[in-house]
């Protein structure tokens, strides 16, 4: 027998059976009980001949965890954490090690889902009701959303509610301040441009006088630190019939008058300075506020109070699918990512300090940036703005480079503005000693002093009087009793447990890729030298991370087979949009403005329309035929008559119906044929990588979703990534920035992130994936995820319809359950079904989407086969039931399908009245005596919400009585 070599030992992997759920024992069984002698033959009579891979991808074998840590460890020793002072919506803070442990570091709360089911989600909705509490206090409008992408997305978003909504004034002019953030301006041009919008920057007053606007744009303070009135300004616009958006500092507002007691009709911001890391440019949480006048077109998710059906107080995402899934390409936002865990982390940030600590802290800032201005003066350089928060601008003419060079000397990055001018914004990790020294840096020679200017300084004196604000906020119990931190970690924990992430059971999303977000992927997320960086540090500061941005962009074109990758889009949603501007950028070059028509399957996503729609194109929907599959004949009918203005198709592959579409390359083929491109949407690349590749079988562009098929965790609704891989032809239209150009792309092309990279502070989870996995573990957990789908399948089979298969009757990593043929036979609905399965420990698959009345399921390559069965067992049972119920053994208006979900109350009541048992409620299979999850409320009442929208924290008494 031969043994090992000490080199296969030492580089031996075992983490892609940590990663992959059925062991390679249970993959062969599993495979014999779908007919197969082998878990290839499988995927060979499964995936079509023509779109397999030619070669292996080329990518190094998989490493061990230990290695991985460590390489990455070195790439992340090569980037220079200095003291930030450039500001521009980015600064430094504090995180709270209780947050940073239990919210950022805990799967509990980074493997959540997006709380479509409000019953397993009241944790994260709580969290992020507070949030939207927490904004609207801060901002004084009258309701907020869940959260934005960033900054830049926020302030896009508000320009187009603000063309919607404004009645009185049908201009297509925006005029945007001078003085906002510069990335934030270049995001909205490119929105803008697409939609027809003109943008004008420039002086707000005199754009005023000359144009026509149906909104403007402001920066409170303004991005080079001048803080002033905006009441006059937006007066004025409103007297124009002109509706103002004001972007907003949030620690600033701690301090100054808040943008709604100014006038403003939109507040957008970020709130990424209340404990969450600038992490290189993200991900941070931006919020959206405004008045109640626009609820209804307000992007985005919003959070509202509702009642189950005891009648209690629950939480919900209300209309929660308004925008994509029913409007489509009428939608007026593509946004489908959230930056929930961000939010929350911001949320727990502001109930840890309470008003008077978060107070204390911006007037800390305030107070040293004063001091620092004022020993500035001392040394005969004053700055521009005499007004200020934490901002100071100096001109400081040729002297500029030598200044710079001191300061990077003493480890501190300065804003460079033009070629005479610095900016200096202070932060909550600024010190006495660190103002020092600054004066260090600017002057030689006797140095002022910090105490005795902190005894002559009266006031707020950068603050005008009628801008200083009382603390009128974040008055809600919630922010006030939760300040030890025994408290802090009891309620982190009280949420926490009211939910089901994946470190509680399988979540089985169709379309979604629940899989495992393994720990060591997690762990570099937090180190300093990729949580600390500035977004805009010099590139020499930056080298681990462009190695490490460098080598994952390798890595994912390796899997996908395209020439190019963007990093940037900081959502899928915003990948597509970035992949579709790239594809009507390319045909303008080409002299071809008139391609605007973009093909998508009635069969696509929503966001798919959507995102056609605000990349300025006109969408034509392709049918399907009875086996889900694109219809063809409609097809060519379709491409020919639009063959003068065709530019794409939007195409899932495999389909969102779970197949293989056997007509994959012939599609790709006649779109090319008629002058289109073809954009293949990554949403269900978990059944591609490694067994082919998009950008080889005809596809021109996808956006690829790291937080599904590459690990990056949902974390409740965000953070996403959606970077885009592109053919060669299209790598000159991918998005660059105007402070931080990408390189290798025109600097002046299309910005549709405020960061360069997007959130790249959760790229190291993706290439720490790809680098335990190696090429051929990939391969395996595509291979495994079929394997998993069709396993789900063939035991379902028997009980529930399988709606759609392929030519030889497989699923691809998914598969649909027709519940319709029960739904009329039993009254028992696909929503019953899903609530149901909370009473035996799942989150829901995916409710009625693509088509109505069904369930579709995606097991990923995580689950194990014990979770597997489990999961098949419950919904085995569940039709049990509803065959009792088509009986009459068990009443049709009273079951436990109809009442579902049972929560403890239910159990525990001194009555119960129903005609079946309290056992078969809540155990209704005896594996759930040994671990049992309890919803904390029964069915959520859907049309209450919506009918009665509140979106603000319920009185505290509310959850005490609830208690």
């Amino acid at each position: 027998m031969s043994r090992p070599s000490l080199f296969e030992l030492e580089n031996h992997s075992d983490f892609i059976q940590r990663h992959i759920g059925p062991t390679v024992k249970q993959q062969e069984e599993m495979a014999r009980t779908l007919g197969y002698d082998s878990l290839d033959a499988l995927i060979d009579d499964t995936v079509p001949a023509a779109i397999r891979r030619q070669a292996p991808m080329d990518l190094p074998a998989a490493q061990t965890e230990q290695a991985v840590l460590g390489h990455l460890r070195s790439l992340a020793q090569q980037n220079v954490v200095n003291k930030s002072y450039i500001g521009t919506g980015y600064h430094d803070t504090y995180t709270p090690a209780v947050i940073q442990r239990n919210v950022l570091e805990n799967p509990g709360w980074y493997t959540a889902y997006t709380p479509y089911q409000p019953e397993i989600s009241q944790g994260r909705l709580e969290a992020l009701l507070s949030f939207q509490q927490m904004v609207i206090d801060l901002t004084g409008m009258d309701l907020a959303n869940a959260s934005m992408l960033d900054e830049g997305t926020a302030a896009a978003e508000a320009m187009t509610l603000l063309h919607r909504v404004n009645k009185k004034n049908r201009s297509n002019v925006f005029i945007v301040a001078e003085d906002c953030h510069p990335q934030t301006i270049a995001v909205v041009k490119t929105r803008a441009g697409v939609l027809g919008i003109e943008v004008v920057v420039g002086e707000p007053n005199a754009l005023l006088a000359e144009h026509q606007a149906f909104g403007m744009l402001l920066q409170y303070p303004g991005t080079y630190g001048h803080l002033e009135d905006l009441s006059p300004l937006i007066e004025q616009a409103h007297s124009a019939q002109t509706l103002v958006t004001v972007a907003a500092d949030i620690m600033a507002l701690l301090m100054v008058k808040s943008p709604g007691a100014l006038g403003a009709d939109v507040v957008v911001g970020n709130t990424q300075r209340f404990g969450v890391p600038m992490g290189f440019g993200g991900p941070h949480a931006a919020f959206f506020a405004t008045r109640d006048a626009y609820k209804r077109s307000i992007p985005g998710r919003i959070i509202g109070v509702s009642v189950d059906r005891r009648g209690n107080q629950a939480l919900r995402m209300a209309m929660q699918t308004r925008e994509q899934h029913i409007r489509r390409e009428k939608a007026t936002s593509n946004i489908c990512t959230a930056q929930a865990l961000l939010a929350i982390m911001a949320t727990f940030y502001a109930m840890y300090h309470g008003p008077e600590g978060l107070r204390r802290i911006a007037e800390r800032i305030h107070r040293l940036t004063a001091i620092f201005g004022a020993g500035m003066r001392e040394m005969g350089l004053a700055a521009e703005n005499a007004q200020f928060f934490d901002t100071l601008t100096f001109h400081v003419g040729e002297r500029q480079q030598a200044i710079v060079e001191a300061a990077l000397r003493h480890g501190i990055n300065l804003r460079v503005i033009g070629g005479e001018r610095l900016g200096v914004a202070l932060d909550e990790t600024t010190s006495a000693a660190d103002v020092e020294t600054l004066w260090q840096v600017f002057a030689d020679g006797d140095l002022p002093d910090v105490s005795a200017l902190d005894k002559a300084i009266d006031g707020e004196p950068g603050i005008p009087g009628e801008l200083s604000r009382h603390m009128d906020y974040l008055q809600h119990p919630l922010f006030n009793d939760y300040h030890s931190e025994t408290e802090m970690l009891r309620y982190m924990r009280y949420l926490e447990d009211k939910d089901i992430a994946l470190n509680r059971a399988m979540i089985p999303l169709g379309s979604c890729t629940m899989k495992l977000n393994a720990t060591t992927e997690m762990l570099p997320v937090t180190w300093p030298e990729f949580a600390g960086l500035h977004p805009f540090a010099p590139a020499d500061q930056t080298r681990g991370y462009q190695a490490m941005i460098g080598e994952l962009e390798h890595m994912l074109l390796q899997a996908t087979g395209y020439d190019a990758i963007s990093m940037q889009p900081n959502a899928g949603s915003q990948g597509e949009y970035a992949g579709l501007l790239a594809i009507m950028r390319y045909h303008q070059s080409r002299g071809d403005a008139q391609r605007n028509i973009c093909l998508i399957p009635s069969s696509a996503h929503g966001t798919n329309p959507a995102s056609a729609a605000l990349a300025g194109m006109k969408v034509v929907i392709v049918e399907c035929d009875d086996q889900g599959n694109v219809d063809m004949d409609d097809l060519r009918l379709k491409a020919g008559r639009h063959t003068d203005d065709l530019a794409c198709i939007m195409v899932t592959y495999p389909s969102t119906h779970g197949v293989f579409e056997e007509s994959i390359i012939e599609l790709c083929a006649i779109v090319h044929q008629h002058g289109g491109q073809v954009y293949v949407d990554g949403a269900n690349l978990n059944a591609l990588v490694g067994i082919a590749a998009p950008g080889k079988f005809g596809a021109d562009v996808s956006h690829l979703n790291l937080h599904k098929t590459f690990c990056i965790p949902h974390g409740g609704g965000g953070p996403g990534m959606g970077p885009i891989g592109v053919g060669a032809h299209l790598q000159p239209f991918l998005p660059s920035h105007p402070v931080a150009p990408v390189p290798g792309v025109d600097a002046g092309n299309d910005v549709v992130s405020a960061a360069p990279y997007g959130s790249a502070s959760i790229l190291p989870i993706s290439w720490a994936y790809i680098a335990l996995m190696g090429a051929q573990g990939l391969e395996l957990a595509t291979k495994v995820a079929i394997l998993n789908a069709n396993y789900i399948a063939h035991r379902l089979k028997d009980h529930y319809p399988i709606l759609y298969t392929g030519t030889t009757g497989n699923v691809a990593h998914e598969c649909i359950i027709d519940i319709r043929p029960l739904k009329e036979a039993s009254g028992v609905t696909e929503e019953d079904i899903a609530k149901r399965l909370i009473d035996y420990g799942f989150h829901a698959p995916t409710m009625s989407f693509p088509v109505a009345g069904t369930l579709m399921v995606e097991p990923t390559e995580s689950e194990s086969l014990f979770e597997l069965d489990r999961f098949c067992d419950a919904l085995i049972a569940i039709r049990q039931e509803i065959e009792a119920v088509q009986a009459g053994k068990l009443d049709a208006g009273d079951n436990p399908l109809c009442n579902a979900p049972h929560t403890l109350a239910d159990v525990a009541a001194s009555t119960w009245e129903h005609p079946y048992s309290r056992e078969l409620a809540a155990y209704p299979v005896a594996s759930l005596r040994r671990y049992k999850y309890w919803p904390p409320v029964n069915r959520v009442d859907n049309v209450y919400g919506d009918r009665n929208l509140f979106c603000a924290c319920p009185a505290i008494d509310s959850y005490r009585e609830e208690a």
